[in-house]
């Protein structure tokens, strides 16, 4: 939410925030003080992607990108920043999904996530699409949070893209995230 906030007022104007939160069902934007509930982030980004039929990956996938950006200068340390980025590819991130999987809460929620490797995820139960239909993968969110992280801390060719999406038909309710490294142009 304190990504996504900002990227709705700088891309639609600062008169659409309000009626977004409404439309999420939130008295205000949060203060940044206490920890959000998910229950709130999941209204939100449902409104989003409601009131925003054409614009809603663009805005969520920024928001992504954005939270990266946060968790890389305020959560992960400049020491262990300056070592993944000096690993190998496959070390660093091995190094960083083992990471990812221990502070997953923080994006997964009430969500079971899952390092089915160190560039595929999984997260079974995903409050943001549960109870949701689609034909197509709606998480760009989440996809863009750890392209952010990999990109900045593995490789900087690292796509993330959900493969499979819990608000899928036959996904059981699993969404699955897998990272690949982008060739280099000549």
């Amino acid at each position: 939410m304190l990504q996504l906030l900002p990227v709705v007022e700088e891309r639609l104007g600062a008169a659409r925030v309000r009626p977004l939160l409404m439309a999420a069902g939130l008295a205000g934007p949060p203060d940044g003080t206490t920890m959000i509930p998910e229950g709130e982030a999941v209204r939100l980004h449902r409104a989003v992607r409601a009131t925003e039929p054409v614009l809603w990956p663009a805005l969520l996938a920024e928001a992504g990108a954005r939270t990266a950006d946060y968790i890389l200068a305020n959560r992960i340390p400049a020491s262990a920043r300056g070592l993944l980025r000096l690993l190998p590819a496959g070390a660093a991130a091995r190094l960083l999904s083992a990471a990812i999987a221990r502070h997953a809460w923080t994006f997964a929620g009430s969500g079971r996530f899952r390092a089915v490797d160190p560039w595929t995820f999984e997260i079974a139960g995903n409050s943001f699409v549960q109870g949701e239909t689609s034909a197509h993968p709606v998480c760009v969110w989440h996809a863009a949070v750890f392209e952010g992280l990999y990109r900045a801390l593995v490789d900087d060719r690292c796509r993330c893209r959900e493969v499979q999406c819990g608000a899928q038909a036959g996904s059981g309710g699993v969404c699955r995230f897998a990272m690949r490294l982008e060739r280099r142009r000549r």
